[in-house]
């Protein structure tokens, strides 16, 4: 139950923020359902004793993932789907509070948050330049394939 609570609010985040940046009407619902598939994706992991960046990188691959199937279907550019979803997944918090450490001179607590931060960048960054690759690889079979059907025909 706890997980369809936490897929719900998702999805309705990542809807509120693709309403925001005017994706089309049609990617909202496949940009939800993304949003939502990821973040029970992470907080599963993290609940489960993950680290923060393995629970961040899975999430993100598996939104990325997602994103490609449902770019393909909707014939849609892929970063439509996957900026809304990692909005939930976005280290804004603890961003904040880096910066109202450094502000009041708790350096040690804002380098502790920085390192959140970079470390949850980091994870999404990489995890969706794995996607790239995975996508690339796949691509680069389709090819092989097609020319060497086309040789045998």
């Amino acid at each position: 139950m706890i997980f369809l609570i936490h897929f719900l609010f998702s999805f309705l985040g990542t809807v509120a923020f693709g309403v925001l940046t005017n994706i089309p009407r049609r990617a909202l619902l496949p940009s939800g359902i993304t949003g939502g598939f990821g973040w029970v994706c992470y907080y599963y992991l993290i609940h489960h004793g993950s680290s923060l960046a393995f629970s961040n990188f899975s999430a993100v691959f598996l939104m990325g993932c997602i994103g490609i199937y449902f770019s393909k279907k909707y014939k849609m550019p892929l970063i439509t789907f996957n900026i809304p979803s990692i909005v939930a997944l976005v280290p804004g918090a603890p961003a904040y509070k880096a910066a109202r450490e450094f502000a009041i001179g708790d350096n040690l607590a804002g380098f502790e948050n920085l390192m959140i931060v970079v470390i949850t960048a980091g994870s999404i960054a990489a995890g969706f330049i794995m996607v790239s690759l995975v996508e690339q690889i796949f691509k680069k079979g389709k090819l092989k394939q097609q020319q060497r059907r086309s040789r045998h025909h």
